[in-house]
Formats: structure tokens, sequence, C-alpha cells
């Protein structure tokens, strides 16, 4: 039988690592989706990690001038600061970050997706929301949700080893 494949939206860092060994462990075929907003990132050094790790194909894709046009200048024109004091970015790029990642479920032929948002703010519902909004019949992961993730890994020194 043929092992489910998930998208993980993968970042390269400690938590996501994690998460797509823990999931590899469990038995997923791992597609890591790593999206390009912008940041100041090595994409190509975390394409290799999530490779080495063992996901079995990695999507870097460049959101920019969709995260810009789409997203950005609506906020802009809409005065959505936090407080009045800072653009909501890291908010208005989850949505955006879980569209792509629907699209390359739906071209990898499946439904199941899954995320390193924690619990801190508001970041697992704004995955979530979208995903289930853009595909009703997803599948979601969220290990910081999963009781036996939680047992495994109850900081990040328990991830650093």
């Amino acid at each position: 039988m043929a092992k489910q494949k998930v998208i993980l939206a993968y970042s390269g860092g400690l938590d996501t690592s994690v998460i797509l060994k823990w999931l590899i462990d469990k038995g997923y075929d791992v597609v890591a989706y790593i999206a390009d907003l912008g940041q100041k990132e090595d994409f190509k050094a975390a394409k290799e990690k999530a490779l080495k790790i063992g996901a079995s194909k990695v999507y870097i894709e460049d959101l920019k001038k969709e995260f810009v046009t789409d997203f950005i200048f609506p906020a802009l024109k809409a005065n959505a600061f936090y407080e009045g004091k800072y653009l909501l970015g890291t908010s208005l790029a989850r949505p955006l970050i879980a569209k792509k990642q629907v699209e390359i479920a739906k071209k990898e032929k499946t439904n199941i997706l899954a995320h390193g948002a924690t619990g801190k703010g508001n970041d697992q519902l704004r995955f979530e929301l979208t995903y289930y909004t853009l595909m009703p019949d997803a599948k979601i992961i969220s290990p910081w949700k999963e009781k036996e993730f939680l047992e495994k890994f109850k900081g990040r020194q328990d991830m650093i080893a």
C-alpha cells in the first residue's frame, strides 16, 4: 500500500524540521513547501535540509508579488495596523501560504495538509480556516494539538535532542 502524502508548510526551522521527521516516522510521504514572501532566508539550504531529513519533494513558491498586490496593498488601504503601530504582516501571510499549499496538495493529489503553527496567536486558525475554505475535505495535521507529539516534545530541548 502506498504511503499517504502530506503537504507540510515548511520553514526550515527547528519546529517544522522536527515535524517533518515526525510525519515521516508516522509513515507519511512528506512533501515540504516553502513560501517565499520576501523574508531573508536561504531557501536553497532549507530545501537541502528538508531533503536530507527525508522529504520526497520540496516546493519553493515565490509569493512576493501576490503578497504585496493582493494582501499588503489592501491592508494598507484599510489601515490594518495592530494597535495603530505595525502592519499585520504575519497574519496577512498565513492565508496566502495556506492557499498555495492547497494548490500544491491538489497538484500532488492529496487532501492532507500540515503546518507547524503553535497555540500562540491565531496562526492555527488562519491556516486551518483557509484550508477548509479552499479544500472542504482537507485532513489537517496540526502537531501542536496532537497529544502524541506534545508528549514526545515537551519543549525546545526535546526538539533539539
